[in-house]
């Protein structure tokens, strides 16, 4: 190889390691979140939210809102565009109408200026809700009974989105209107119309927002704040001894160490006054404490409401603590524990009020054949003798959520109603289609915005519901 191509490739390994660096990521985090403080200093009067999960890095918890956001950037992609039912983000709106609007952090890595979340998922999101309340309230299009124009319009940022793409999304927004007024979610009528607005380092005059004060509100705004400078190599040294990176708090599995957004804001003035090489070792304490901190403390489970909480979802970290008798009648509550395994075979241990099944190493395949029916089994014991089940993966957010749909589904009526005896399941099971799996999955995002099955894991509780056993286990021998 000539020495132009070995100084290429250094220069290139160069760049890589200190993208990596942890010390360059959380400095470029902390000038990031300044920047997001000066903007909430301009805006006061309204709650500023992090879009998870990258948003959460730039957004100090002492002047966010403790409610999540999760506006996904892949539903804003080129030809992927969409107004997702999974995350519908309806538990915004009565903050919006509460506040009179909100500002939504994010940021994006070098190359753009804002993140396709930010750019495009959150314009949809505002022009299929405003197109959805006048499909379910007609009278908001009635200009006479009002004082300004219901405006529907899609919005979005001329230097991110190109008048071919935007009009290309604007052709599909009436028909994912309409499917989310078709839909099992109850939207408020809000005052105004949902309007997203944009600011980024490089803005230079921050816009003016209609104010509670305003009798005449033409909109409810929606900032999109994307918190990341933007550079033209991904990389921009700084004199106070660390190389800024555009978007740092992205892929933070890659660099971050187990750390996370919870634990630098809780240790942020400790771990920006630490020198580089001292750092790592910070970190792991950092997390070894909040490790063996959440084994003893433990978070609440979500409850799904419509359902009068008779299941619960959570992270395994979230787990209630074991009964000391979990077999006693006394016992109100069950848990059901999808741990990964390192096994070849799926392994299961149990007793009447605690469970322990592990996907194993086929993955998919034993999450159909063997940890659904098991936990449909483990769930119906427990659900007749009157408990909550509460049922825990390692996020919270995938398996157990297939676990508790494909249980919603078969437990409990249309009306979130606990099915009695066999005639009635029987009764249930012949109205169940794709339609009602949806719903039930709409009761789950209601209540855990942050309930996001992989679309895996819905197509295998989908066969599990729908194709008889024996076909499906054949199907997949």
């Amino acid at each position: 190889m000539d020495p132009q191509g070995i100084r290429t490739i250094d220069t290139l390994s160069i760049l890589r390691k200190e993208s990596l660096d942890i010390f360059n990521r959380l400095h470029s985090i902390a000038e990031d979140a300044a920047f997001v403080r000066q903007v909430r200093a301009a805006y006061p009067a309204i709650p500023l939210l992090p879009n998870l999960r990258c948003g959460s890095w730039y957004a100090d918890p002492k002047i966010s809102a403790k409610i999540p956001a999760y506006f996904k950037s892949t539903d804003g992609h080129f030809n992927n565009w969409s107004f997702n039912l999974r995350r519908s983000n309806l538990h915004l709106l009565p903050l919006i109408m509460e506040e009179n609007g909100l500002i939504l952090v994010d940021s994006t890595r070098a190359g753009k200026r804002i993140p396709d979340a930010l750019s495009k998922t959150v314009p949809i999101w505002c022009a299929v809700i405003n197109r959805a309340l006048v499909i379910l309230h007609p009278e908001l299009s009635n200009e006479e009974k009002r004082r300004t124009k219901w405006d529907s319009a899609l919005y979005t940022p001329p230097s991110a989105v190109s008048r071919q793409e935007h009009a290309q999304i604007e052709q599909r927004l009436d028909s994912w209107a309409r499917a989310l007024a078709d839909s099992s979610f109850v939207l408020p009528v809000l005052p105004a119309p949902l309007r997203p607005m944009w600011i980024t380092p490089g803005t230079t005059t921050f816009p003016a927002l209609p104010t509670k004060d305003n009798d005449n509100l033409d909109f409810l705004p929606v900032v999109c704040l994307s918190a990341s400078k933007q550079i033209e190599q991904g990389l921009e040294r700084r004199s106070c001894g660390f190389s800024y990176i555009q978007g740092s708090g992205d892929d933070h599995e890659l660099w971050g160490m187990g750390l996370t957004p919870e634990l630098f804001w809780a240790n942020h003035d400790e771990l920006l006054a630490t020198e580089r090489h001292q750092l790592p070792d910070l970190v792991s304490r950092v997390v070894s404490v909040h490790m063996l901190s959440c084994k003893r403390e433990g978070q609440l489970p979500t409850p799904v409401a419509k359902v009068d909480g008779r299941l619960l979802i959570c992270a395994i970290g979230e787990v209630p603590e074991t009964p000391k008798q979990p077999d006693s009648e006394e016992t109100d509550i069950a848990c059901l524990i999808l741990t990964p395994s390192i096994e070849q075979q799926t392994t299961s241990t149990s007793s009447k009020s605690y469970i322990h099944l592990a996907p194993g190493k086929k993955g998919q395949t034993d999450f159909l054949q063997i940890v659904l029916p098991q936990s449909m089994d483990f769930i119906a014991k427990n659900l007749a003798l009157g408990r909550r089940v509460c049922i825990a993966c390692e996020s919270g957010k995938d398996y157990s959520v297939g676990v508790a749909l494909a249980a919603l589904q078969l437990f409990f009526t249309d009306r979130g109603t606990l099915l009695r005896n066999d005639a009635e399941k029987e009764k249930s099971s012949n109205k169940m289609d794709k339609n009602t799996i949806r719903t039930r999955l709409e009761w789950i995002v209601a209540s855990r915005p942050q309930a996001n099955p992989s679309r895996t894991t819905l197509k295998r509780v989908n066969e599990f519901l729908l194709t008889p056993s024996s076909f499906r286990i054949a199907s997949k021998s």
